[in-house]
């Protein structure tokens, strides 16, 4: 056995919120579900939601680390998004049919000197993941303690912005999975490419402000930018906190 789940995360509203589960159920082909299923874009963007663009077309974190303070919860049953931020009122709204209701909110949290939040769009084959492919996010817990103890202090996991945490194997051991498969659950996945991070990482999930280096400190003790791995669903099934993971033929 490689590892056991140790957190699962999705992100309904791309670059808007995190949202922590007990189980889920992959799809062979999808990204995980209602992961980045919405994205706000700006209004120097044409995206409609009807095929996948990359993320220059969307406010996100990036541009607009205010972003990374906030919380989300999908209602799957009546289809209406919660958020909060310390800064700002809670919001509930149907990103469907209430999209300006994000906008309006979002709006003070992105730099004056940057696009304007214009529309919510919905993908229409599959979420707007920051791969051609529609890619499951996977981080390693002893990766993160690795970086903390460079960095000296506590890192919030939640900065990393994964789907499947893996507890179990040693630091970056997970750059040695790539064009393998994984057993997660009763899921397989094919491991696709290292995550090349961006500074969203740089802002705290607590307060929306940048305040750790985290690009610089990877360079500077790794000589990359790297955190986590893009796979691909190529075996459907459920998946759990505790559940084992191994590496399959």
């Amino acid at each position: 056995m490689t590892g056991t789940v140790s957190q699962l995360w999705r992100y309904p509203v791309k670059s808007h919120g995190r949202e922590r589960l007990e189980h889920v159920t992959l799809t062979t082909g999808q990204t995980f579900p209602w992961d980045r299923t919405w994205a706000v874009a700006h209004d120097r963007s044409d995206a409609d939601g009807s095929e996948w663009v990359r993320c220059g077309h969307f406010s996100i974190g990036t541009k607009a680390p205010r972003l990374a303070g906030i919380e989300a919860r999908l209602d799957e049953a009546t289809g209406l998004v919660h958020l909060s931020h310390p800064d700002l009122p809670d919001l509930s709204f149907d990103p469907d049919s209430e999209g300006e209701k994000l906008v309006a909110w979002t709006t003070a949290l992105v730099p004056e000197n940057r696009a304007r939040p214009a529309r919510v769009i919905r993908g229409a084959q599959r979420g707007f993941t920051d791969t051609d492919f529609p890619s499951v996010s996977i981080m390693n817990v002893a990766s993160h303690r690795a970086v903390q103890g460079r960095l000296g202090r506590a890192l919030e996991p939640e900065r990393w912005r994964g789907n499947i945490w893996i507890d179990g194997p040693p630091a970056w051991e997970e750059f040695d999975w790539i064009g393998r498969t994984l057993r997660i659950g009763a899921a397989r996945l094919a491991v696709r490419e290292r995550i090349l991070r961006c500074q969203h990482t740089a802002a705290s999930p607590r307060t929306g402000r940048r305040d750790t280096d985290t690009l610089g400190l990877l360079t500077d003790e790794w000589g990359h930018q790297d955190f986590g791995i893009y796979a691909e669903v190529v075996g459907g099934g459920r998946v759990a906190l505790g559940d084992a993971v191994e590496i399959v033929p």
